[in-house]
């Protein structure tokens, strides 16, 4: 629960801030009557991301089992290629968000408006639809639907609660060091969600190896133990793998890492924190 609910805190955080951004920018350009405008555009985000999780959910069901693994394991693929690059995104384009938003919004209100639902909708529904992949593939890779959905929820809830705050002024969070460091923890879950994507190759019979142990620690580690599920549900940790799930998870985790931090060494000045949300209404 604690791997989802950092992935529904930090994608919902991404997303209730980029409202925050375009309320507020709104109001201090006297726009504030298209509001609803852009509460239309979230609510068809939040609809289309959940549709789209439940057509993961209940789409591949009937077929043989070894179709159910490739598209499990090849969808896995995509949730970590995304997962990824928006890690990566945030901390290269955090210095532009709020001006480039509120080019959008200067482009989009002119008449009707609608195209701030648009705005809305696409800048929502990018996270929604992400995040809907993610669990996705997080819920495959632990054997439950249920668990990640509520520990995602919570984190969801969060996101909503932390976001209220923000825009009235009550809260102040360091959010450029709560994305660096929450990005980090997403490489190392997304490295998990690869192994096990590798693994459903091998069920499917597309990749060999299923059977070839780099190690098996069920002995010390039983899955059913509670340290095994804590292992299983934050890290994705499978007590016994293969020598080509051991193999993506060190090839994958410690090289974008070390691309991930480099990254953000270099982008240091543009940490998204409350201030640029307070300019760039003000502005």
């Amino acid at each position: 629960m604690t791997a989802n609910y950092l992935i529904g805190l930090r994608e919902g955080l991404e997303a209730t801030l980029i409202v925050v951004l375009l309320m507020a920018y709104l109001a201090k350009s006297g726009r504030s009557h298209l509001l609803p405008k852009l509460w239309t555009g979230v609510a068809i985000a939040v609809a289309a991301s959940v549709g789209f999780g439940a057509l993961l959910s209940f789409g591949p069901r009937g077929l043989t089992f070894e179709a159910q693994e490739a598209i499990g394991g090849t969808l896995s693929v995509i949730a970590v290629g995304l997962v990824t690059w928006m890690v990566f995104w945030i901390a290269r384009t955090a210095r532009t968000l709020g001006s480039d938003l509120r080019s959008r919004v200067d482009q989009t209100s002119t008449g009707s408006g609608w195209g701030l639902a648009v705005v809305g909708a696409v800048a929502v529904g990018r996270e929604g639809l992400e995040t809907a992949l993610f669990l996705w593939a997080a819920a495959q890779s632990s054997g439950s639907s249920t668990t990640p959905l509520v520990g995602a929820l919570l984190g969801l809830a969060t996101a909503i609660v932390l976001g209220a705050l923000l825009h009235r002024g009550v809260l102040k969070v360091n959010l450029g060091k709560f994305f660096t460091w929450s990005g980090a923890a997403l490489i190392i879950i997304a490295g998990g969600v690869l192994a096990y994507a590798i693994h459903d190759f091998q069920e499917a019979g597309i990749l060999p190896g299923l059977h070839s142990l780099a190690f098996d620690v069920s002995a010390a580690v039983p899955p059913s133990s509670w340290y095994g599920t804590l292992l299983k549900g934050t890290l994705n940790f499978s007590p016994a793998t293969t020598w080509l799930e051991a193999a993506a998870w060190l090839l994958y985790v410690p090289l974008v890492l070390w691309l991930y931090f480099r990254s953000h060494r270099r982008a240091q000045p543009a940490a998204v924190t409350p201030e640029p949300v307070r300019s760039a209404a003000g502005s």
